[in-house]
């Protein structure tokens, strides 16, 4: 026996929804999927007897709430993660295959790395990881195997993972200390 009243949250739920939601993104940037997941997660959690309805109403008023007061944004959260993706030394595809599945949409993905150059990514990745013109042993052939599949695991075409493979150390610092992240 399902009334309306059973579809429509109470206003204790869309308190704590909002306290939530205030709560969440305090702590820590979030995309709308990422917060109405959450919130959809945690009303299940607490109140007994919740329906589906009721949820994903919850779920729909934290994110309207949040984009009112200006503190969800998935375009600024894609540049920001980008940003940050490219001085940790990671790949183009593996930029847009993370905020993809943060839920961010294809378009703001493909305009968030847009501006990504991977070679200069890649250079980041090899000296975190001391590939290439970073190496400090010597190098055979399953050194060499192993790097150059790092660079193809992360995302970097061949061409890229062998050019900063071949590079000179003093080339690989001077493109470090030239570029800029935009």
């Amino acid at each position: 026996m399902s009334s309306f009243m059973d579809e429509t949250p109470t206003s204790r739920m869309l308190s704590w929804a909002r306290n939530s939601t205030i709560y969440r993104l305090e702590r820590r940037m979030m995309t709308e999927r990422q917060l109405s997941d959450a919130i959809a997660k945690k009303a299940k959690q607490k109140f007994e007897d919740i329906s589906e309805v009721q949820i994903k109403a919850l779920a729909d008023f934290a994110v309207k709430f949040a984009y009112e007061l200006k503190v969800l944004d998935d375009v600024a959260f894609a540049e920001i993660s980008t940003r940050s993706a490219v001085r940790s030394g990671k790949s183009k595809k593996a930029i847009a295959f993370k905020l993809a599945s943060k839920g961010i949409s294809g378009e703001t993905v493909v305009a968030a790395v847009e501006e990504v150059d991977d070679l200069h990514s890649a250079v980041i990745f090899a000296r975190k990881r001391g590939f290439g013109p970073f190496r400090r042993g010597d190098l055979d052939e399953k050194r060499k195997a192993k790097e150059l599949s790092a660079f193809a695991r992360n995302g970097f075409s061949f061409a890229i993972g062998k050019r900063v493979f071949e590079m000179e150390r003093e080339d690989a610092e001077d493109m470090l200390a030239s570029s800029s992240v935009f």
